[in-house]
């Protein structure tokens, strides 16, 4: 099976000579733990049998997270320890994009960027949410950040797992949404997060790098039901604990271009897409964010 780590090897340094200084720390570490991953630069242990004394010497693993081969136990452990977090009530999921006016600043400002963006959102919902006419209570709201598509084409987003009710303002009392088909109107959201958006990067100084037409055009939210909730805890475990990019999607790695296939959102249509190797390493680093930078947020209860 071809391996992301295989790309790693072969067109790794070319990558970095090309991006440079502007290659961040927690990027390198990702191309020198996945390319060393499984090999004899990991060191390993050896194996005994207790039987009939054979030993057998495996290489270590990275432990990186953003390693193909890596992530399984955690895919699984983080939404297992969620679901014991679950309220006993039904849930919403919304979804907040980032303008692609605004991603060109959050690339280049991820820690101010993905928090304002995280942020920005929840306050938003929370602020609808204290309205007496849709709920007049505290919202309980697990946040979560993917920065790319199935394509590996940046897209910043935040995903809100959000409780179908909420805590009265002394805490004493559930109270359950006014509209039951509905928790807040997303037309009505979708101007507050742009206004908070824009008041947030106003106080960090960032105002000024944006373009003044973004703030002028119609923003777009999503939301739907989402049950009681484990299900879009396995969903939302894909971007917290699983790669951008598995081994199983890749196709081809010669005359320096990689091919790899996805599924279109819109259609389910199978896909094919062939870059050149630093291309490819590119999209492949895109969402690893700096050290410090969180992806999974709570909010509210």
């Amino acid at each position: 099976m071809l391996e992301v780590a295989e790309t790693i090897r072969r067109h790794g340094a070319a990558y970095c000579a090309r991006i440079g200084p502007s290659l961040a720390p927690s990027q390198r570490r990702v191309l020198r733990d996945l390319a060393a991953c499984r090999t004899p630069a990991c060191v390993g242990h050896i194996h005994q049998c207790d039987c009939c004394g054979r030993k057998v010497y495996a290489n270590h693993s990275c432990g990186n997270r953003h390693c193909p081969k890596c992530h399984r136990e955690q895919t699984a452990r983080w939404p297992a320890n969620q679901r014991a977090r679950l309220l006993p009530c039904a849930y919403f999921l919304l979804t907040f994009t980032l303008p692609q006016e605004l991603r060109a600043l959050a690339r280049t400002h991820p820690a101010q960027g993905y928090g304002l963006l995280m942020q920005s959102a929840a306050a938003a919902l929370q602020k609808l949410a204290l309205d007496p006419r849709y709920l007049g209570g505290r919202l309980g709201c697990l946040g979560v950040l993917p920065t790319w598509t199935r394509a590996l084409l940046y897209h910043p987003h935040v995903h809100l797992l959000v409780t179908a009710g909420g805590l009265s303002g002394d805490g004493t009392q559930w109270l359950e949404p006014k509209h039951p088909a509905y928790l807040v109107p997303v037309e009505a959201l979708a101007p507050i997060f742009r206004a908070k958006l824009c008041a947030g990067l106003k106080q960090v100084g960032l105002l000024a790098q944006v373009p003044p037409g973004v703030w002028e055009k119609r923003w777009v939210g999503h939301w739907q039901p989402a049950g009681s909730g484990p299900q879009v805890l396995d969903y939302l475990g894909r971007y917290v604990c699983r790669v951008a990019i598995r081994n199983s999607r890749l196709e081809r790695l010669e005359a320096g271009q990689v091919t790899f296939r996805y599924r279109a959102t819109r259609t389910q249509t199978l896909r094919r897409v062939t870059l050149s190797g630093v291309e490819f390493l590119r999209r492949f680093l895109q969402p690893v964010l700096p050290r410090g930078c969180t992806k999974v947020r709570s909010y509210g209860l």
